[in-house]
């Protein structure tokens, strides 16, 4: 991605009553505080204490307001009612700005001050609204750091000390601020009797800081003339190589997550703009949508720029963003390209599975390739932030909801939850995930939950959809593209960077909670486009899991079906761009690097989801290798292929496996014994349970219960069906008093404890 830059005229600032005389001398005004309104216009203000506007509409700019002639201007905010992430197309009616002798002033639309208040003994460096809209900070070179409520009421005085604070920002959540002082950077949680983070930034001073919404990451540019990367807790992520000025200026794009793209750094290079001189550059922020930039000069010029150039392949397609109203198509097979143009800015676009989605200012286009000069347009979406595409439908995330449409422009999903428009503004493109049938949301009041919609038509969870709740919090979401309607699954890292997988639906078209654990510090995962193989980059490796869905119950299919590479040679912090068909790309420093992937696997997959079982024994017998049999016995066990399914754990030396197998075909064929038994090994102790309750075979559920150890359990059926046959309670019992002899303890479950006495009861009165 690049950004196309444009300089505005400067006799377009000034009206015409302007004479030349305050013209030149407002020359020589430095523009310090510019800011977004909304997608379509800045403010911005200088030291000749005039407030403008600029309209990306008129191109032009207009005088709104004068403040009085002590007002120096600091820093300049607006508070986007709906969310800074949530698209601000409309706009927002209070402005926030801050001056060098200690005050602030709130500001409505029509530029008329609401409040002005005097808060800090020396110049305000920082002034900003809290992601939240609940309130304000202020962080001056008195070394204090206040917070208020968006009235202008004194809230409370987070941090105060004798070194001057450069820059103040708010944690995504606004439950942190960061600051700089000197060299150094502290994070201060708002939580009662929390600790003060502080830790040694840069050689010099600190200029700018910039929390990243999508990622939690933290950038900072110095006088040592390098940005870096933070973490949370202080660590290094990244440190750029030595510019030729200082870094007075960096800003995390609001809805992109890639190194590349979402660091801006604009230092006093001025080799960049040889006509005219625009001296140095300050205060750089994004449009809402992520799309365009803007920065002051020395010079008093605002300078605006437009995301081009942004890029997505998918099969023989490219699309390529050129300008701001046009995108090229490119068939790479055929050798064609097609140019679109469209009436309105391009803010979002997405390509896959033979179809190009293009979202602009308040349309949506759908087009096919084979239909290329006949799209189908969508009115009235605006604001459009996330754009996932599926085989069967495509997913927007506007400022108002979550859409799913087919590709024919039919609304099929408006998916709701109890508290989802609320949080609708918090919502990134690591929330949610569109799988082949499934939409999984994570619930960000509660960060642990996640809610699975389903897309099959008459459903009916589409509008009530079913809940997972995992241990800790979870971090990114990615539900699986490919499979049938029965082989849905969805995985999910967490905040330990572990990852895990459940099924989205079961055999049974049930919905299922069992979770399991397949990997560890992961920082990103990503399905194929076509088979259920799934990758995940690590800090200095990456692992492709070639059966992560049927073999999550079993580690030894997990082990034998998980190859790890390392990733030295493509360098540090990589990102998955793609996975099509085979073919793994990885992104790194800006670089796009393909790799290929076991393909007899990937054919195994496309053979196995076709059904044609005595293909898949031919590609594992050309194969030969411990994956391909693993992903074929896991494959087989599920679909209850038992012949073929002892023939592949046999060559995968599964030896265990071979024996149960054997013992599975000696059962009766289709019963409900035989069908738990393979639940069973499966890893689905709770379906194989429900299947033979369901088949009024009492005595085996039992029998599974002790074979599983589930005492409680076993206790429980035999206690609910003791009138029909009574035999089952003595020999829970008799079984229970084995195990405690064995173990040489005695009884200590609440449950058993009264049968216990009842029975010492009995015996003692005979």
């Amino acid at each position: 991605m690049k950004l196309k830059t444009r300089i505005c005229k400067k006799s377009s600032i000034k009206n015409s009553e302007t004479t030349e005389e305050s013209s030149k001398s407002t020359t020589n005004c430095p523009l310090s505080c510019v800011d977004w309104s909304s997608n379509e216009e800045i403010y911005f203000m200088s030291d000749d204490h005039q407030i403008s506007k600029w309209s990306d509409v008129s191109r032009d700019s207009v005088e709104v307001a004068k403040l009085p002639d002590d007002f120096v201007p600091t820093d300049l905010h607006w508070l986007l009612l709906t969310g800074r992430s949530s698209g601000g197309g409309k706009g927002s009616d209070t402005l926030l700005i801050c001056s060098n002798d200690g005050r602030f002033v709130i500001l409505n639309k029509s530029a008329r001050v609401e409040r002005s208040i005097s808060a800090h003994g020396a110049a305000i460096s920082s002034g900003r609204w809290s992601p939240d809209g609940a309130g304000l900070l202020t962080a001056g070179e008195d070394g204090v750091i206040k917070i208020w409520s968006r009235s202008g009421m004194l809230r409370s005085t987070v941090v105060q000390n004798e070194e001057a604070i450069r820059c103040a920002r708010w944690a995504p959540n606004s439950t942190s601020i960061v600051f700089c002082q000197g060299g150094h950077i502290s994070i201060k949680p708002l939580a009662a009797n929390s600790k003060l983070i502080r830790w040694r930034a840069h050689d010099g001073l600190v200029l700018s800081l910039s929390w990243s919404p999508q990622s939690n990451v933290i950038a900072s540019g110095g006088e040592d003339f390098r940005f870096k990367i933070w973490d949370a807790q202080g660590a290094n992520l990244f440190t750029s190589a030595a510019e030729e000025y200082a870094i007075t200026s960096v800003a995390f794009n609001p809805e992109k997550d890639y190194l590349t793209d979402i660091v801006l750094q604009w230092s006093y290079n001025t080799a960049r703009f040889s006509s005219p001189c625009v001296g140095s550059l300050f205060n750089l922020c994004w449009s809402a949508d992520g799309t365009q930039a803007s920065c002051g000069t020395s010079t008093g010029q605002l300078i605006v720029a437009y995301a081009i150039e942004q890029e997505q392949v998918s099969g023989n397609l490219k699309a390529t963003s050129k300008s701001r109203k046009s995108i090229t198509l490119k068939d790479l097979a055929a050798g064609t390209q097609d140019i679109l143009d469209f009436p309105q800015r391009v803010v979002s676009f997405g390509l896959g599975y033979g179809h190009l989605v293009v979202a602009t200012t308040n349309q949506v286009h759908i087009y096919n390739e084979k239909y290329i000069n006949t799209p189908i347009i969508i009115d009235g979406r605006n604001d459009t932030r996330v754009i996932e595409v599926g085989k069967k439908y495509f997913m927007i995330l506007d400022a108002l909801s979550i859409w799913v449409y087919t590709y024919t422009g039919r609304l099929h999903l408006n998916p709701r939850y109890p508290g989802s428009q609320a949080q609708i503004p918090l919502l990134t493109w690591r929330s949610l995930s569109l799988g082949l049938d499934v939409l999984a949301i994570r619930d960000n009041s509660d960060p642990t939950i996640l809610h699975l919609f389903d897309l099959v038509p008459g459903a009916s969870r589409q509008y009530d959809p079913h809940s997972l709740r995992a241990k800790q919090q979870l971090v990114q979401i990615a539900a699986c593209r490919a499979g049938t309607l029965e082989d849905q699954f969805v995985a999910f890292i967490d905040s330990n960077r572990e990852l895990f997988v459940s099924e989205s639906r079961n055999l049974n078209g049930e919905r299922t909670d069992e979770i399991y654990k397949i990997g560890t510090q992961l920082t990103a995962i990503m399905w194929a486009s076509e088979t259920n193989i799934m990758v995940g980059v690590h800090d200095s490796c990456y692992s492709i899991w070639y059966c992560p869905g049927e073999g999550a119950s079993d580690p030894t299919i997990i082990a034998l079906t998980t190859v790890t590479l390392d990733t030295t040679e493509f360098g540090k912090h990589i990102t998955i761009e793609s996975f099509e068909d085979c073919v793994l790309t990885f992104r790194s420093a800006g670089a796009l690097l393909p790799v290929n992937v076991n393909m007899y696997c990937e054919i195994l997959h496309r053979a196995l989801l076709e059904g044609q079982w005595q293909q898949a024994l031919k590609i594992c017998r050309m194969g030969q290798h411990s994956s391909l049999w693993a992903t074929l016995a896991a494959v087989a066990t599920r679909k209850h292929q038992l012949q073929i399914s002892e023939e592949a754990y046999s060559a995968a030396l599964q030896i265990d496996k071979v024996s149960y197998l054997q013992h599975l075909k000696a059962l009766t064929p289709s019963s409900a014994e035989q069908m738990a038994e393979n639940s069973l090994m499966l890893g689905r102790m709770l379906e194989a349970e429900t299947i033979l309750l369901h088949g009024k075979k009492i005595e085996q559920a039992v029998d599974l219960a002790l074979r599983m150890h589930n005492w409680r359990r076993a206790l429980e059926i035999s206690q609910k069906h003791k009138a029909e046959q009574p035999e089952l309670m003595p020999r829970v019992l008799q079984e229970r008093r084995m195990y405690l002899k064995a173990l040489q303890r005695d009884e200590w479950d609440p449950q058993y404890l009264p049968l216990v006495a009842k029975e010492k009861a009995d015996i003692a009165s005979e």
